[in-house]
């Protein structure tokens, strides 16, 4: 993947390549880094804004904390958003997600929505080979703007986790999840362990309901992958490996398809050293065929897996 860094006072001058998108990084993994690479997107986040993050399931460690994100929520008066789970634990009824949610620390640094609480809509989709539609929380229509503010790590059953996958399954209600899980078989939960055979299904489901979401907000959304705790598995997980990796920094762009692959290339493109081990991680997306997502995902116009990178450090 071609990948170009420029400095960042040379932005104004750099002009990317037809068909690239820009992706902006820092090593930096701090409250004021978040802010400065959401304010290097241009892109402002105006109205009622959504800041969907995953809030973590009890246990695990690894999720975002609301130390790193909270002036960034703040700097956009912006609502942390989530929705239920399609599993057991703590966070597949909306009472006991909330209480997860003021565990983590989040309720104290904003008001937290869980976006199924009080029901579930259709979206459309442009790519039906497997879904027909998507089943998102409802309360997704009282925002007009959305900060998809993921933690990248690997992902028990989709290799990885990043934008596109929080703003899929991660936007979806509980049905939904089903819905994206068994490639369009079932909504429901109930059934979802009976219909989840189709791997690249469920991958190019996920894609197909992220752009979904992205077409529902238009140029009114954001992506940030956060690259630390970098554990093969996720924060829906309540008993996570440890990470192998050492942290990497935050990434950003409009672009979902660039920023995933960006990151994708983080983790494949390293030497592995004692310490700094990326080959469980490559194992875990290659094991579930994750890169697929993002080839598919450009494949149906989400995106490009073409960008430049650009430190703005």
């Amino acid at each position: 993947m071609k990948k170009t860094i420029i400095l960042f006072l040379a932005l104004a001058m750099a002009v990317p390549s037809f068909g690239q998108s820009r992706v902006y990084m820092t090593k930096e993994i701090t409250p004021e880094a978040l802010v400065k690479i959401y304010e290097a997107l241009g892109r402002p986040a105006e109205g009622k804004v959504a800041v969907k993050i995953s809030t973590g399931e009890p246990g695990g460690h690894n999720f975002l904390q609301p130390s790193l994100i909270k002036d960034l929520v703040h700097e956009v008066n912006g609502t942390i958003v989530e929705c239920n789970t399609a599993y057991g634990g703590r966070r597949s009824d909306t009472a006991d997600h909330l209480k997860a949610a003021e565990e983590h620390g989040f309720t104290a640094i904003a008001d937290v929505d869980i976006m199924d609480s009080e029901g579930e809509i259709r979206i459309p989709v442009r790519d039906s080979s497997h879904i027909s539609y998507d089943i998102v929380g409802s309360h997704l229509a009282n925002y007009g703007f959305m900060i998809n503010l993921a933690h990248f790590k690997g992902h028990a059953m989709a290799g990885f986790g990043g934008v596109i996958k929080n703003q899929s399954i991660g936007v979806a209600s509980a049905s939904g999840k089903a819905y994206i899980h068994s490639a369009g078989v079932t909504s429901d939960v109930g059934e979802l362990w009976n219909h989840v055979g189709d791997q690249d299904g469920f991958l190019e489901s996920m894609a197909a309901a992220a752009q979904a979401v992205a077409d529902y907000f238009g140029d009114n959304i954001i992506y940030i992958n956060v690259m630390n705790n970098l554990s093969v598995d996720c924060d829906c997980d309540s008993s996570p490996d440890d990470p192998k990796m050492e942290d990497i920094g935050i990434f950003a762009s409009t672009d979902p398809v660039a920023l995933d692959q960006a990151c994708l290339d983080q983790v494949f493109s390293m030497k592995p050293s004692e310490g700094n081990d990326n080959r469980p991680l490559i194992e875990r997306i290659d094991s579930r065929n994750g890169r697929h997502t993002v080839e598919y995902a450009e494949k149906i116009g989400l995106g490009s897996r073409d960008y430049e990178l650009v430190s703005i450090d």
